[in-house]
């Protein structure tokens, strides 16, 4: 499908302005101090020991108390506010679709404005990786306001055809590229809309292992359901493929919906497989409400992890066995 037409861009300086006069007055207003639920730092100071429970870090483990106590049990550091967070960005042609007065890359790049605002305001640092047919830019980890607009700058300015033979995206090439770059343990949002070539799976699931990351998806509400608009012609973003299609037919607007539904339901199967986090982002979604609902679902993962495991779930000592001689 064709990207929607838009209203003239604004440059890096006015989009930045308009966040934080919408979005961030806000935020700040209803957060009210939960940047710790929102954005996890990483610790080096030993708070604490504690059982081992379902999604912890096998590399906490302690194994000297483990051997001594024959229960698994893990360190538990005190969460230092400092990180470093990294945007891998899918600015591929299918991303400029947009069926309403947004596109999913114009959501894109409000929202890593907008996190990236919100975590230089508190010293971190941020990063990216820009993916447009291939890797296109690696902008290196910096902070303040001066550093987002670059990084907004960066993304405004990507080609929005691709590159000029149109083939498939390869979330694999962006996610294989930007492992190495990561030195330390970081924070990582890979905003896509995910309409790839397979393989990206498991370099998503490698960069869980040592990372927290979260997956950002960007959809538009056409893309799961078409409305009866007769014959229209439509154009798939990554190949050019131009083709004319018959909405009126009702069958085939159901054949259609099936198939989105059923590539939802592969899509969430295998990103929990990989172990992130993900966060549905519709085009039209209001930043607000997306953010509040990411801020929600981090504080779940935080109440699961502080939480003691179910009881079915607990390791019960070995029942020690009397020698056959001692028997009467």
């Amino acid at each position: 499908m064709k990207p929607a037409t838009t209203a003239p861009r604004e440059n890096a300086e006015q989009a930045l302005r308009r966040l934080e006069w919408t979005v961030l007055r806000r935020l700040d207003g209803l957060l009210q101090g939960d940047y710790r639920t929102l954005l996890r730092g990483t610790g080096l100071d030993l708070a604490d020991l504690r059982e081992y429970q379902l999604h912890d870090d096998v590399r906490h483990i302690d194994w000297n108390v483990t051997a001594r106590l024959q229960v698994p049990h893990v360190r538990v550091y005190t969460e230092d506010r400092e990180m470093s967070a990294w945007f891998l960005l899918d600015l591929s042609p299918s991303v400029d679709f947009g069926s309403g007065t947004r596109s999913k890359r114009e959501q894109l790049a409000d929202f890593v404005a907008v996190l990236a605002r919100l975590l230089t305001r508190h010293g971190n640092r941020v990063g990216a990786v820009l993916y447009n047919g291939g890797v296109q830019a690696v902008l290196p980890p910096g902070s303040g306001r001066r550093h987002v607009l670059q990084l907004l700058q960066r993304v405004q300015a990507a080609p929005p055809d691709g590159n000029d033979a149109p083939g498939l995206t390869r979330l694999q090439d962006l996610l294989d590229r930007a492992a190495p770059l990561l030195k330390r343990r970081s924070t990582v949002f890979v905003l896509s809309d995910f309409i790839s070539e397979d393989g990206w799976e498991q370099p998503l699931a490698r960069l869980a292992l040592r990372h927290e990351v979260v997956a950002v998806r960007l959809y538009d509400p056409l893309e799961q359901e078409l409305p009866d608009l007769g014959l229209i012609p439509m154009q798939d973003a990554e190949t050019g493929e131009l083709l004319m299609v018959d909405t009126h037919d009702q069958g085939f607007r159901a054949r259609f919906a099936q198939l989105a539904a059923q590539r939802e339901e592969a899509l969430r199967r295998t990103l929990g497989r990989a172990g992130v986090d993900t966060l549905e982002l519709a085009a039209d979604d209001e930043l607000v409400d997306a953010l509040l609902r990411f801020t929600e679902l981090r504080r779940q993962r935080s109440r699961a992890r502080s939480a003691p495991p179910p009881v079915h779930l607990r390791l019960v000592p070995p029942t020690p066995v009397t020698p056959v001689e001692a028997l009467p």
